[in-house]
């Protein structure tokens, strides 16, 4: 497949820092371009030298782009693409990295012209560190890639993308938007609320019981607070974006949590076994599936 003549990453997170590293890596475009509203951040990138320009200017950074990429949060993306539509040359490709994905097509197909293509995109991968010294090429190895084309998407331009997450090194499925943000609901959103939720707790303990909390963390609180500090804003928007399954499959979880919480005051040592063998073979089928 051609190379991209210029491609613009919108925002400079973990997942486009990484991505350009890919670029530049396998020299997928002749020309890279990086735009940022804020002064530390295009310092950070020209650091890291893995674009060829670093622009504060949005309009300038799009001009003449055949692929953009945007990798900010997503209740900034209805706001950014508006800005952007009327600077784009005609097949310009606009893809995205949000983990939601029906209320992000909702809004930006009304504002694209008719000649610039979305392709919406999701690449399962991440740390909780963020900013761009956080990339790093080999993110996305071996991960999936959910990308969630409408029936007037270009085949061109889906095939395009599919391409660079293939390069990537990311493994690609199709899902219809809806359904994919009821599976991200279970799979992301919720178990982030969880963590927010738990480690929020301990931040309304008494003093001397918040210290030695943080002090003698066991295995699991750690985790929990590895995955509550991952990016405030993204994650506000993520829960404000795709409120609708997140309280669907809330709705399930506080049900299932409040059987738990029976079968531990009823002393129901059958019923907390037989849960605990069944959420085993979900931990087996993960590892198996070579995503752990």
């Amino acid at each position: 497949m051609d190379k991209f003549s210029k491609v613009t990453f919108i925002g400079f997170g973990l997942i486009n820092s990484s991505l350009a590293h890919v670029f530049k890596l396998k020299t997928l475009a002749k020309e890279t371009t990086a735009f940022s509203r804020s002064k530390e951040t295009r310092e950070k990138i020209k650091n890291l030298n893995i674009v060829d320009n670093v622009n504060d200017n949005i309009r300038e950074s799009v001009k003449d782009s055949d692929l953009i990429v945007l990798g900010v949060p997503v209740g900034a993306m209805e706001s950014i693409v508006s800005e952007i539509a009327p600077f784009l040359k005609s097949g310009t490709i606009i893809t995205d990295v949000g983990s939601v994905k029906k209320h992000l097509i909702d809004s930006i197909l009304p504002i694209l012209p008719s000649d610039v293509y979305f392709v919406p995109g999701h690449p399962i991968a991440g740390t909780e560190k963020s900013g761009p010294e956080a990339g790093f090429a080999e993110l996305f190895n071996g991960r999936w890639c959910i990308l969630t084309p409408n029936k007037n998407t270009s085949q061109v331009a889906l095939e395009k993308i599919k391409f660079i997450w293939e390069q990537a090194g990311m493994q690609i499925t199709i899902m219809d938007a809806e359904y994919h943000d009821r599976v991200l609901a279970i799979t992301s959103h919720i178990p982030h609320l969880v963590a927010f939720s738990i480690v929020g707790t301990v931040t309304e303990l008494e003093d001397q019981l918040k210290t030695e909390v943080i002090k003698y963390s066991a295995g699991g609180f750690r985790d929990f607070t590895r995955i509550a500090a991952s990016d405030p804003i993204m994650w506000r928007d993520v829960f404000l974006n795709n409120s609708e399954a997140v309280l669907e499959m809330l709705g399930r979880f506080i049900e299932d949590l409040t059987a738990l919480q029976k079968s531990i005051r009823w002393q129901d040592g059958d019923s907390l076994e037989s849960l605990f063998t069944k959420t085993r073979e979900i931990r087996k089928g993960i590892i198996s599936e070579e995503q752990d």
